[in-house]
């Protein structure tokens, strides 16, 4: 169902009373999302003698870029559920519960990881269940010819995403202080619960939007789908046992290996799409070939740009001065930095891609992203020098963050766009699915990076990065005249779906 304004309603800054309702409960979601990111990786790292986990850094990266990668690569089954069985309401309150208590799971204050892995678990689940499907709940609440209000109101939503991210890691980071580890997971479990109460609070505004699924199993389908899932569950757990009773099993050797197939999926996907026939016209195949180079640049993107919860907050943590203006703050308030330049950069970059129009493409908006981000790398590698001597100064992050957003405002905005736009008709819904692939790639191959640290200093390996993202964007920029022609962007006079 959708659902307009009525004249004598209320509004929310104009816009369906609906709105705030998703924005606040969007809103406490990434809170407790961004919160325990802020302090996973030095909670895994930290000594057991303080509550912590004791894991190596490496480790503690790469458990918690296989983490990130999970919680993109669940919101296609997320979305599928429920689309076919639980509608968008239920599935978004029923995976607030799941986050909840995936938070909760994570305070109970033992010395052992038992609860930490099913919180983490939970929260994967649960964020699968929420995460898509609460903004496609947004676009419903508009009437289908409304696009330039519903443009506007995803503005809003994610003005609140931005605000949850931005106030989380101050928050939940001072209440962690001191090793209360378990108090900041608490924090972010009430902030789930502050979210889950003003949902169900405000289910009226929605006016029945997502109440049902779009297109629901029957009863057939429904129970082979049970049959999969309940066989699946069992597959996996039969493997995880054997392995773990052949004595070969390790945290590391387990994010490696879920690292491995996420990787594969986007290949077998691709492969799939061009190696079959499925009716695809000679311009759907060579715009897939091009979307594919889009792709790889993206993902080269995120692996670096989601190391700021591993990387750069173990940087803040054990190299940097924490004072800014004076006053002492903790390494993960060091995470609020990217959301604060989001939210002040969003209506320049937003204004500035209008005004150069077509002649910038989405090629080279994604070059310049991973020119940006290998920048970026190049100041932490300065940064890490100059820490051989002592501690620098945490204002060295702030131009890190600062690069790192123009990069992610050039290429984050136009992904959905030009994957909906290359996308072979056959493939359009799933394809949009794929996009969030490539930050799951991202996040995965970025955690194992940090094995490259046991054999090169910290200099060495931000640059390492550096070239890598510097090499691709270049690449890129070269190979745009080839990219155009593939995405029929070489006829000037022909009409194209615009980029925004």
């Amino acid at each position: 169902m959708t659902s307009g304004t009525r004249a004598d309603e209320k509004t929310f800054f104009g816009h369906p009373r609906g709105l705030a309702t998703l924005f606040g409960t969007e809103m406490w979601e990434r809170f407790s999302w961004y919160g325990l990111r802020a302090i996973l990786a030095t909670f895994m790292a930290a000594s057991p003698a303080v509550g912590g986990l004791g894991m190596g850094k490496g480790t503690a990266q790469a458990l918690v870029g296989v983490y990130g990668a999970l919680i993109y690569l669940v919101a296609l089954p997320g979305g599928w559920i429920a689309d076919r069985v639980l509608g968008a309401r239920r599935a978004v309150l029923w995976g607030g519960l799941i986050i909840m208590f995936g938070h909760i799971s994570m305070a109970i204050p033992v010395g052992t990881g038992v609860f930490v892995a099913l919180g983490l678990l939970l929260i994967i689940a649960g964020t699968g269940l929420l995460k898509p499907n609460i903004s496609a709940m947004v676009g419903k609440l508009y009437p289908e010819d409304a696009d330039a209000r519903r443009d506007a109101g995803f503005s809003l939503f994610y003005l609140g995403i931005n605000l949850g991210a931005f106030i989380a890691p101050l928050v939940v980071g001072w209440l962690a202080s001191g090793d209360r580890w378990h108090l900041g997971f608490g924090a972010a479990a009430v902030g789930m619960a502050l979210g889950l109460v003003q949902y169900v609070a405000g289910r009226s505004h929605l006016r029945g939007v997502g109440d049902e699924p779009g297109h629901r199993l029957t009863p057939a389908e429904r129970g082979r789908f049970t049959l999969v899932a309940a066989g699946s569950a069992v597959v996996v757990a039969v493997v995880l046992a054997l392995w773990a009773a052949s004595g070969t099993f390790s945290l590391d050797a387990f994010a490696l290996a879920l690292t491995v197939v996420i990787v594969i999926v986007p290949v077998v996907y691709f492969g799939y799409i061009l190696l079959g026939s499925h009716n695809l016209t000679p311009e759907e195949r060579a715009g897939m070939r091009a979307y594919i180079w889009l792709f790889v640049a993206a993902a080269v993107f995120w692996m670096i740009y989601d190391l700021a919860p591993t990387v750069l907050l173990f940087f803040a943590d054990d190299h940097t001065d924490l004072t800014l203006f004076g006053v002492r703050i903790t390494a993960a308030a060091t995470q609020s930095f990217n959301p604060l330049f989001i939210m002040l950069l969003v209506p320049v970059f937003a204004a500035l891609w209008v005004k150069l129009g077509d002649r910038v493409t989405a090629p080279q908006k994604f070059a310049f992203a991973l020119l940006m981000v290998g920048l970026s790398f190049v100041i932490m590698a300065v940064a890490s020098t100059l820490a051989g001597a002592g501690r620098v100064s945490v204002w060295w992050l702030v131009p890190v963050y600062l690069v790192q957003v123009f990069g992610e405002l050039a290429l984050s905005p136009v992904g959905l766009s030009v994957t909906s736009k290359l996308a072979p008709q056959a493939f359009k819904g799933q394809m949009l699915g794929i996009w969030f692939i490539t930050i799951s790639i991202g996040d995965a191959v970025g955690g194992q990076t940090g094995r490259l640290r046991e054999y090169m200093s910290d200099p060495a390996y931000f640059l390492t990065l550096a070239a890598i993202a510097v090499v691709a964007g270049v690449l890129l920029f070269l190979f745009v005249p080839r990219l155009r022609v593939l995405m029929r962007e070489h006829d000037h006079t022909a009409p194209r779906t615009s980029e925004m």
